[in-house]
């Protein structure tokens, strides 16, 4: 379900009231851990914390590279992590300390899937959104362009 909303507010208000507290609750722990130069914005028609164009424009597609993003779809909420999805040695150690916590492990290429809040292990979502620092995530980014022209 892609939002048309235009401010993060307007996303969050169009919500049933189940899932606007979920999404509060997730955006307020990732906003708490979200490392310094990111911005929040409605990107991709979901909440979205990228790097600005300010910081690397030259991206494959043009746009804002997506550092994390939060999301109601259909039929369950999600969270985005694009710096553990383009770093194998954070993804196994996220996966890892997920299934520790004996939480439902329900991901997607780069999404942890979510019902409802008690499903989501919210300290650790707040470590992997803090682990990456800015010029960190665009230069792992950078590595996986070249390595990709290869």
């Amino acid at each position: 379900m892609r939002s048309e909303a235009k401010t993060v507010e307007e996303y969050i208000n169009a919500l049933p009231a189940e899932r606007q507290q979920a999404i509060e609750q997730v955006r307020a722990v990732i906003l708490e851990n979200l490392p310094q130069g990111y911005e929040e914005v409605m990107n991709w028609g979901m909440i979205t914390y990228q790097v600005p164009l300010s910081a690397k424009a030259d991206t494959y597609n043009k746009k804002p590279l997506m550092y994390a993003a939060l999301a109601s779809q259909k039929n369950h909420m999600a969270v985005y992590l694009s710096n553990i999805y383009a770093n194998q040695v954070s993804r196994e150690a996220f996966e890892c300390e997920y299934r520790a916590t004996g939480k439902r492990y329900d991901v997607g290429k780069s999404c942890v899937r979510f019902r409802k809040l008690d499903d989501l292990p919210l300290k650790l979502i707040g470590k992997a959104i803090a682990q990456t620092e800015m010029q960190d995530f665009i230069s792992d980014y950078e590595k996986m362009i070249e390595k990709r022209k290869k």
